[in-house]
């Protein structure tokens, strides 16, 4: 089963912040033996982030979505959700406990007392708005709840809050698929390497061991570093050792000079 990763903002397409989401996730993903398949980043863009979810929804993945579910004018994930799954959208009873349950505690905390039925704390609670059918993400850092909904998980922008919720839902919902297809990646530092020159045997890996893929990072030059390529091998951790003999030896027959890189 694929996993995805939606990360919604203007202030990420414009540099505003710099996005911490992916690499976060894939570790997450990585120390519960999974794999991260596909990302995408979109503004917001009401018809964007509605197309976008439509298709993602059609491909029956597991969909992580990161922001735009808090109540201000550009924030559309909630609403997108709805309009890309032809459903209404409605306040979730037990979001709206939460959220009145969060204003009379920072109320308390400053000392002072709240009256729920003001504009402002009535405005709070579309926060709670979700899509019919969706079901709730505990948020461990102030309560205001995330929404889950045929496979999607919608989190809020803020990293201190959308990371432990990421981590309830697969340790949830999906810690049968944890570790479940065992994984090696065994690579090389080739000096002065033309890929063009390495492609040949690379395509052979391939398709000597349809178990593993082979992969190949170049870099260029620079004061500090030679012109080098990583080049490497992962996949099942049986056709990884084979593999990565073979390339060696091939690496070997072209006179290639390069070295291992350790394990991590």
């Amino acid at each position: 089963m694929a996993i995805g990763i939606i990360i919604i903002g203007d202030e990420i397409l414009s540099g505003k912040r710099e996005d911490k989401h992916l690499s976060k996730f894939i570790q997450i993903l990585t120390e519960r033996g999974l794999q991260l398949d596909w990302a995408e980043y979109v503004g917001d863009n009401r018809e964007r982030i509605i197309a976008t979810l439509q298709r993602s929804f059609a491909s029956g993945d597991i969909v992580f979505s990161t922001g735009g579910i808090g109540a201000t004018p550009d924030d559309h994930t909630r609403q997108c959700a709805a309009l890309a799954l032809d459903v209404d959208i409605a306040l979730h009873p037990e979001a709206k406990r939460l959220i009145q349950e969060r204003i009379v505690d920072t109320a308390a905390e400053a000392g002072k007392t709240v009256d729920l039925n003001t504009p402002d704390n009535l405005h709070r609670l579309k926060m709670g708005e979700f899509p019919v059918g969706s079901e709730l993400i505990p948020n461990p850092f102030n309560k205001i709840p995330g929404f889950a909904i045929q496979q999607h998980y919608f989190v809020p922008g803020f990293p201190v809050m959308a990371w432990p919720m990421m981590e309830w839902v697969l340790d949830t919902h999906y810690s049968h698929l944890f570790h479940q297809q065992a994984r090696a990646e065994k690579a090389v530092i080739v000096y002065e390497a033309i890929e063009s020159v390495l492609t040949p045997m690379m395509e052979q890996l391939e398709a000597e061991f349809p178990l593993i893929k082979v992969f190949s990072l170049p870099s260029v030059a620079t004061e500090t570093q030679r012109r080098h390529i990583e080049l490497g091998v992962k996949g099942d951790p049986q056709q990884v050792e084979s593999a990565f003999a073979k390339m060696c030896a091939g690496l070997d027959q072209l006179q290639s000079e390069y070295l291992p890189i350790p394990p991590k």
